[in-house]
């Protein structure tokens, strides 16, 4: 927590500190908050006045979020793993060069050798000497819905993954871990599929012009009012393309002579965003509320560069589930914060809405916060909807703003009309107004699913980062060489995952994520669960020394959200 006065405790005693972001451990910076987490869940039975009092008043729940530091002997090991691959790769580029081996990579052309190089040195380097070991495991082809199975095209390679041939055949029923479906609405039955089927018979699929010209259908005049009236704001926007949402959007509210403090690790969009509108960028480290404030004081206190004129805006962009990481941003310090400097503040909340909070409205609900305390709140209708497209939610006079200035609202094509009547039939059943409690069944399915997914992972002993609450759970696999091995070998078992490492991940870092679903049956979870295990084994990737506690398992297992009224 930030030690300032608004973490005091009403007594005038200071909170317990909790360490934010990275800290220096054995091997370097590291991200080890584990052993301060035992004890935080073990202090989660006193009372809640006691918790709000440790917490500055400023959370009603505890904030539990694990990152277990890497063991010595396997960053050695990764490093070293990374090396060998190095060196490997410069004797292969040799052998290459006096064509000893054959050359598939793209080339310059001799004639070319003196104008600037099309290709970066190491990036082309990596892409064929580490990345080309284990392509395999990334853009696998998908026949079927993206539910909680799914089928996928068999491919085979022999040459070593430079190309790939189709056999013909298909996968059938692959328990699907990779999907951003975090309450199931990827479905090609049901009343939400029927709702945008009947939509294309009448509007068709595409529209063929943006909102200024003649793209501007009642159906998403309808879609932007509930929109508004889901997330408890004035008014809202949407738009096409969840990335464009960012990317095009920042630019907008801000440019130069602005300050934007930027979370460390913001999706791409967002700092593609930033970067477009020309802004002055300043990173703080991820879900560290110091490093935050210092930013905050130094903006306000020494001002522009050079002139030491005041920023004409201070806009904090944040995420609400970080996507790599698995983590919850510390939404009420943020915002205590916000308002004590008086800067604006962007919320991301793509991965989030409808994954969070006891009614899916995302961070906000999660935390029980007022949605008036965000400025700008941003979301995409990709993942807990199953649809396509993005959202920016906040006061009327915002939304028009950006009618007007935004490149996405006056040169994007708009949203499909069958996207738009899925988006509307999803968000109706989140809210209950299909006359139906699928919504909240499926909210507390997804909440129930990821704190069981979370407490098997680490009872068997693996290194999972991330919020309890989290349906993100990064599991920490380290070595290059076990990155493909485990995608590979979960697909044996019929298991669809998804493995990340460099430059996605740090390089000690690499990991296998898995996304849990609410369509996932108890079932699809044991069964994936025996899988991660059985190779976990094979493959020696069980590496934290800390197991869970009878204690820890009663914390874990408790209800993630209680049955409230909306």
């Amino acid at each position: 927590m930030t030690e300032c006065s608004a973490n005091k405790s009403a007594n005038g005693d200071a909170c317990h500190h909790k360490t934010n972001g990275r800290k220096p451990g054995r091997n370097g910076y590291v991200k080890n908050r584990f052993h301060l987490q035992r004890q935080q869940l073990q202090n989660s039975f006193y009372p809640k006045e006691k918790q709000a009092s440790c917490n500055g008043g400023l959370y009603s729940r505890p904030f539990l979020e694990s990152f277990e530091e890497t063991p010595m002997l396997v960053a050695v090991l990764t490093y070293m793993g990374y090396g060998i691959l190095t060196i490997f790769g410069y004797l292969r580029d040799f052998l290459r060069e006096w064509k000893i081996e054959k050359c598939h990579i793209a080339r310059e052309r001799e004639e070319q050798k003196e104008f600037v190089p099309l290709y970066q040195d190491f990036e082309n380097f990596y892409t064929r000497n580490l990345y080309m070991r284990i392509r395999d495991s990334w853009n696998r082809p998908i026949c079927s819905v993206p539910g909680a199975k799914m089928d996928l095209v068999e491919r085979v390679s022999h040459d070593y993954n430079w190309t790939f041939n189709y056999t013909g055949n298909v996968v059938k029923d692959v328990i699907n871990l990779g999907s951003y479906n975090y309450l199931g609405f990827a479905e090609n039955s049901g009343p939400c599929a029927n709702a945008a089927a009947d939509m294309t018979m009448k509007y068709g699929v595409g529209v063929g012009s943006t909102r200024q010209e003649t793209g501007n259908l009642d159906k998403h005049e309808e879609l932007e009012q509930l929109v508004a009236r889901f997330l408890g704001v004035e008014s809202s926007m949407v738009f096409g393309m969840g990335f464009a949402t960012n990317s095009m959007n920042i630019p907008a509210l801000a440019g130069k002579g602005c300050l934007i403090l930027s979370d460390e690790l913001n999706h791409t969009s967002l700092v593609l965003g930033a970067r477009l509108s020309g802004s002055t960028i300043r990173v703080f480290k991820h879900n560290n509320m110091q490093s935050l404030e210092k930013l905050l004081r130094d903006a306000i206190v020494h001002g522009q560069p050079r002139t030491h004129r005041p920023w004409k805006k201070i806009l904090i962009v944040v995420e609400g589930i970080y996507s790599m990481e698995g983590s919850i941003v510390r939404l009420p310090e943020v915002i205590a914060l916000k308002k004590r400097y008086k800067a604006y503040l962007y919320l991301d909340e793509a991965h989030s809405i409808g994954a969070l909070g006891p009614h899916g409205r995302g961070v906000l609900d999660y935390f029980g916060l007022d949605p008036q305390d965000v400025d700008i709140l941003m979301g995409t209708f990709t993942k807990s909807f199953g649809g396509a497209g993005g959202y920016i939610g906040g006061k009327k006079d915002l939304i028009d703003y950006l009618r007007a200035q935004s490149h996405s609202a006056a040169y994007a094509t708009s949203m499909s009309p069958p996207v738009a009547q899925q988006i509307i039939a999803s968000m109706k059943c989140i809210m209950g107004e299909d006359g139906t409690t699928i919504g909240r069944e499926r909210i507390h399915q997804l909440a129930e699913n990821t704190v069981y997914f979370r407490t098997r992972l680490r009872e068997m002993g693996f290194i999972i980062y991330g919020n309890n609450d989290s349906p993100v759970v990064p599991m920490m696999l380290y070595m290059p060489a076990k990155i493909g091995a485990f995608g590979r070998e979960m697909l044996k078992r019929n298991i669809g995952v998804v493995v990340v490492g460099f430059p996605a991940t740090p390089i000690i870092e690499s990991r296998a994520r898995f996304c849990v679903s609410a369509g996932h049956t108890r079932d699809m979870l044991d069964t994936a669960l025996s899988a991660i295990s059985e190779v976990g084994d094979l493959l020696q990737v069980k590496y934290s020394q800390h197991r869970a506690s009878p204690s820890l398992d009663r914390a874990f297992n408790e209800p993630a959200y209680e049955e409230t009224e909306a």
